[in-house]
């Protein structure tokens, strides 16, 4: 008997019928636990927690039970504070699926903030790890009608008064606020997006026709489940696609990722830039450059050389790979062309928050546009607004299913971003082509104006400095009418344990001078850099690794005072030493 063939039409439509069914994160619960039952849903690399859809469908159950039973009941706050584990899923869908409000907090979060973040949203009850009890100061304990031990889902903290048996629910409507995801992002006051059902399905959708994930699919998650981008393209679109997703026990240190890339032999992972950029900055380039075979076939034989380094890296990262997905921040150029000639199978996708997070993606199956955050996503609507005719530069506005509700208690800053016909004003600006591709230039509030009234994007002047060699990152800013560069050099080009010697600030001062050439030297006339301080510290960042701008905006550097010497005067500022 010939072998039956499965109709691709059937495979569309069972597929279409799952978009159209899991409208609510109530439908995903019950679709994703009913149809993939037997396969493994979430599980820790090296074993401890583990569930199949039908043991985490139980789990999930006698949790709400529980809550219902303390009258957490429906559109009650529950907070969530814990790194990445399955347990985090099940305090999840133990909210969001039975009507109540999930409030998530990333893991770097202070104590000061978890203490504005609980009061803010009001929430009742709080699943916090071990590892975070130190962030929670007493007087929220006490208005916590629930503390839950994440990894154990026992009450840590319980009131006999608080027994009432009335915890009602309901099947939530797609309409219904799901989750508040607070954030500072990188300019300062926290902000509660308040995002619906309705926003993360079609998210889920999204992702979906951005790039295709099965059953047999093996996520790793490596960012923090608590930020947009990780929950709704990777924590949670795998269980809408009956995969698996593995969690790390420790954080995503290269000594802990690798063996678990080796062994999960992941096919899909959700990541910064930063992560592929050390990879090939740090360890794929300077053996290229350390070897005479290697650096002969990379000036003879490029696409050969190439082609060898990218099956390498796949093979690093558990060889299996399908989808190294890049989102959160721009890509470095040079690395993303190196990738291109590598066919790595990466894709570059642009999104906020506020849209749950997607807005455009580019497929790692289609022709790579050096720069492009992709084109518009599925179901998303784009515009560029306040065109620049000179040179086609707009801001980003998006309206359609994935845009948040509004901002939690916060009408004034919501209407600021939102129009009366429902676009949201993203804030970026960028640039389209023919083709419907999207290029950001920055944002239009990190934008500098120049003396003749010209826009300068600092972003792309960072770009050129961190492909300066020593250089790990940089940030750049206007002081006293010029631009001025922070710039971090790395460990191994700079040492800071020998600065007040003469030879340090010698040293120092030759790698501010070379990276003030070479910038000015390859930018714009309105682009050049009149200043460079040197940051000995790392750059705080958010969870995506972009750096929190408004930290810096009086920042001097890092750098110490120059000895002084009988020929050398001490300088007269006390902070820095600046070119």
């Amino acid at each position: 008997m010939a072998k039956r063939i499965k109709s691709p039409y059937k495979a569309w439509r069972k597929y279409r019928n799952r978009e159209n069914t899991c409208t609510t994160l109530h439908k995903v619960f019950d679709y994703a636990t009913t149809t993939y039952a037997k396969n493994i849903a979430y599980q820790y690399v090296d074993g401890g927690q583990k569930y199949t859809y039908a043991e985490f469908r139980t789990k999930v159950e006698r949790l709400s039970q529980r809550l219902s039973r303390f009258g957490i009941k429906h559109g009650d706050r529950v907070a969530i504070l814990s790194q990445n584990m399955p347990n985090w899923v099940v305090a999840y869908f133990a909210a969001t699926a039975y009507g109540r409000i999930a409030v998530p907090m990333l893991q770097d979060v202070s104590e000061n903030e978890v203490t504005n973040i609980l009061t803010h949203s009001e929430s009742k009850v709080l699943f916090i790890s071990q590892r975070m009890m130190g962030k929670l100061s007493e007087e929220c304990r006490k208005k916590l009608t629930l503390l839950i031990d994440i990894e154990t889902f026992e009450f840590i903290k319980k009131d006999k008064e608080d027994f009432k048996c009335n915890g009602w629910v309901k099947e939530p409507l797609p309409d219904d606020l799901a989750t508040i995801i607070y954030t500072s992002g990188t300019t300062g006051k926290a902000k509660g997006v308040m995002l619906s059902h309705r926003n993360i399905c079609q998210n889920l959708a999204a992702s979906f026709k951005a790039q295709p994930a099965f059953r047999k699919d093996r996520f790793l998650s490596i960012l923090p489940a608590a930020h947009a981008y990780e929950m709704c393209v990777s924590t949670l679109y795998s269980f809408y696609v009956g995969a698996t997703c593995y969690t790390l026990q420790k954080p995503a240190a290269p000594a802990i990722l690798l063996p678990a890339m080796k062994k999960v032999k992941p096919t899909i992972i959700c990541s910064v830039p930063l992560i592929i950029e050390k990879v090939i900055k740090n360890s794929v380039w300077p053996t290229i450059q350390k070897s005479r075979i290697l650096s002969w076939t990379d000036k003879h034989f490029p696409k050969l050389l190439h082609w060898f380094i990218g099956k390498r890296i796949v093979r690093t990262f558990g060889g299996k790979l399908a989808f190294f997905g890049v989102g959160g921040a721009k890509l470095d150029p040079a690395v993303e062309k190196f990738l291109i000639e590598c066919h790595f199978p990466y894709a570059v996708g642009y999104g906020l928050t506020e849209t749950a997070p997607l807005v455009c993606n580019a497929m790692v199956n289609k022709r790579k546009r050096l720069g492009s955050i992709g084109v518009a996503s599925y179901k998303v609507d784009i515009r560029l607004d306040n065109v620049n005719p000179a040179n086609g530069e707009g801001e980003i506005v998006v309206r359609g299913d994935n845009v948040m509700l509004g901002y939690y208690k916060d009408p004034e800053r919501t209407l600021q971003v939102m129009d009366d016909e429902g676009w949201f004003h993203t804030n970026d600006v960028a640039t389209m082509d023919q083709d419907g591709y999207y290029y950001i230039k920055g944002r239009l509030n990190n934008t500098i104006l120049g003396p003749s009234g010209e826009n300068i994007y600092p972003e792309e002047i960072e770009q050129v400095i961190n492909n300066i060699e020593g250089v790990e990152e940089s940030l750049v800013m206007q002081r006293d009418g010029k631009l001025v560069a922070l710039v971090k050099f790395h460990d191994n080009a700079i040492d800071w344990d020998q600065a007040g010697e003469d030879k340090f600030f010698e040293e120092l001062e030759a790698r501010k001078n070379a990276v003030m050439e070479w910038v000015n030297k390859t930018v714009g006339r309105n682009s050049k850099i009149g200043e460079v301080d040197a940051m000995k510290e790392p750059f705080e960042k958010t969870a995506t690794q972009k750096i929190r701008r408004f930290k810096y905006k009086d920042s001097h550097g890092d750098e110490p005072e120059k000895p002084a010497t009988q020929d050398k005067p001490k300088p007269d500022h006390e902070d820095t030493v600046r070119n």
